[in-house]
C-alpha cells in the first residue's frame, strides 16, 4: 500500500504544480433550464463597477473562516503568467486558467488564497514501534489525507464576472472528453471532466475531473461561484484520493465560507 501511496504522492506533486498548489456545472447538474435561468438573470442585473484589491482583500478568506482549515495568502512562488498556460484545445483554455489560478477577461482586481484541511489525528501519537504494518501504512496514508485548495476572487467592472463563467460553462461543455494542458512547461493530461452539483451566489458552475500520468490517475475539482461582479474559483486535489472510490468531493466548508463573504 505504502509504494501506491508513494506513487500518487508524486502523481499528485507533478499534478498540484499545475494548479500552483504543490508549495502550499451548475448547482441543478446538467439540467439547461437552470443554466438559461443563471444567463437571464446575469443580463438583468445593473453593470457592476470591480472593486480594489484592497477592498476584496477583507471579502478574500481569513484564518479561523473556515473550520478545521489553515487559510493563507499566496505568494510570489504561486504565480503564472496567463501566457504560460496553454491547451492542446483552445476551447478548453478557460479551465486550465482556472485551476492555475490566471484571471479569466480582464477584472481589476485579484487576491488569491491556499486552503489546506487540517489532517486527520489517526494514530499521529502512536509510537512506532507499536504499529503493525497495516496501522503503519494507515498512518501514511492519513498524513497526506490533505485536501488542498487554491481560491482565486477577482472583480469585474460591467458584465464581466457573467462573461467568465460563460466561458468556463463553455469549455466544460466543449472539452468533456478531456484535454491536454501544459502550465510553465509542465504537461497533464486531463483524462475526466464531468459536471458537479455546487451552489450559492448569482450562479455557480463546478466540475469533477481526473489528471492521468504514468498509469496513476488522480481526482480533482474545479468550481467557481460568481455574486454580482466577483467571481470565486476553487481548484482542489487531494493525492490520497483513490480515483476507484469515485470523484473528489468539492471542498463545500470552503466554497460556502468564501461565498458567504461576497454576500
Amino acid at each position: 500500500m505504502r509504494s501506491t501511496a508513494v506513487r500518487r504522492t508524486a502523481l499528485a506533486a507533478a499534478a498540484a504544480s499545475l494548479v500552483l498548489l504543490v508549495t502550499a456545472c451548475s448547482g441543478e447538474g446538467s439540467d439547461g433550464g437552470t443554466k438559461d435561468k443563471d444567463k437571464e438573470a446575469a443580463a438583468a442585473e445593473p453593470a457592476a463597477k470591480a472593486l480594489t484589491a484592497a477592498e476584496l482583500e477583507k471579502l478574500a478568506l481569513a484564518e479561523g473562516d473556515v473550520k478545521g482549515h489553515k487559510v493563507a495568502k499566496t505568494g510570489p512562488q504561486d504565480e503564472i503568467a496567463a501566457k504560460d498556460v496553454t491547451t492542446d484545445k483552445a476551447e478548453c483554455e478557460p479551465l486550465a486558467k482556472a485551476l492555475a489560478g490566471v484571471p479569466l477577461g480582464e477584472p481589476g482586481a485579484t487576491v488569491k488564497r491556499r486552503v489546506t484541511a487540517e489532517p486527520k489525528a489517526g494514530d499521529a501519537g502512536k509510537d512506532p514501534g507499536d504499529m503493525t504494518e497495516e496501522e503503519m501504512d494507515d498512518a501514511f496514508t492519513d498524513a497526506f489525507d490533505i485536501t488542498t485548495s487554491l481560491v482565486s476572487v477577482s472583480s469585474y467592472d460591467g458584465k464581466g464576472a457573467a462573461d467568465a463563467v460563460a466561458a468556463l460553462r463553455s469549455a466544460g461543455t466543449a472539452c468533456a472528453a478531456g484535454f491536454t494542458m501544459t502550465m510553465a512547461g509542465t504537461e497533464q493530461k486531463v483524462v475526466k471532466i464531468s459536471e458537479a452539483k455546487v451552489s450559492g451566489g448569482d450562479e455557480a458552475v463546478a466540475w469533477a475531473m481526473t489528471a492521468e500520468q504514468d498509469g496513476e490517475k488522480l481526482p480533482f475539482n474545479l468550481a467557481a461561484v460568481r455574486k454580482g461582479g466577483s467571481l470565486a474559483s476553487f481548484s482542489s486535489f487531494n493525492i490520497t484520493a483513490p480515483v476507484e472510490k469515485g470523484d473528489l468531493p468539492l471542498p463545500t466548508a470552503v466554497i460556502d465560507a468564501q461565498v458567504a463573504k461576497l454576500d
